[in-house]
């Protein structure tokens, strides 16, 4: 297995329009200062990436699909913990909406 530092610039609107996302979703929510939402964002951020990268590791080794001619894009972590932020930010934003309709 190697690590690739040297990757498309997609990578980079792909990891920005996640974390522009989750910073945009949660300043619609007023909810990025408060400490114990902020926790539960990161611990949601780590279990979604070792979640993912765990996916990743099974399916490449698996021949599911593989990374020519380099296997790891170092930057596919930090854009699934970005993801993984954003996601929880999309889940509070429904649930709001939801509960609030009743």
């Amino acid at each position: 297995m190697t690590f690739d530092f040297d990757f498309s610039p997609s990578w980079y609107v792909l990891f920005f329009a996640f974390l522009i996302g989750w910073l945009v979703l949660g300043i619609m929510r007023r909810k990025l200062t408060e400490k114990k939402e902020a926790k539960e964002q990161f611990i949601l951020g780590l279990l979604g990436s070792c979640a993912l990268l765990s996916m990743e590791i099974f399916a490449t080794s698996m021949n599911l699909w593989n990374y020519v001619p380099r296997n790891w894009p170092t930057i596919l972590w930090p854009t699934y913990f970005v993801a993984a932020l954003f996601g929880y930010q999309l889940l509070r934003l429904v649930e709001r909406f939801f509960s609030s309709s009743r």
